[in-house]
């Protein structure tokens, strides 16, 4: 009885360690297409932003969160605040991670 249980744990020694890595394979390249599909787009998009953030100056026209847009009139760095003129003689200080971009303004021609 001892023999056919030892047979029957030892039989296959190559094959356990082919399986194991058989096994974990699927399990890196899942990790691998997260990465590529979600981590990576992630990564640039929060640089793109902070790139953004860094340049920006008076006169720039931004969209802040809630929806305010506003145009810079001044930069206090030590705190991190922006003061936007919102509109004339309205003034209102937001933090600079609130921007959400930089509004481009195209001129119209006619």
């Amino acid at each position: 009885m001892f023999n056919v249980v030892y047979a029957m744990g030892s039989g296959g020694g190559g094959q356990s360690s082919q399986g194991g890595w058989v096994s974990i394979a699927p399990l890196i390249l899942m990790f691998v297409v997260i990465y590529i599909l979600l981590i990576f787009p992630q990564q640039r998009r929060q640089k793109k932003h902070q790139q953004m953030l860094s340049a920006l100056q008076k006169g720039d026209r931004i969209l802040a969160a809630g929806g305010i847009y506003g145009t810079v009139i001044g930069i206090d760095e030590a705190r991190g605040i922006i003061v936007l003129r919102i509109a004339e003689n309205v003034k209102i200080e937001v933090q600079r991670n609130s921007v959400i971009a930089k509004i481009e303004e195209h001129s119209k021609e006619k």
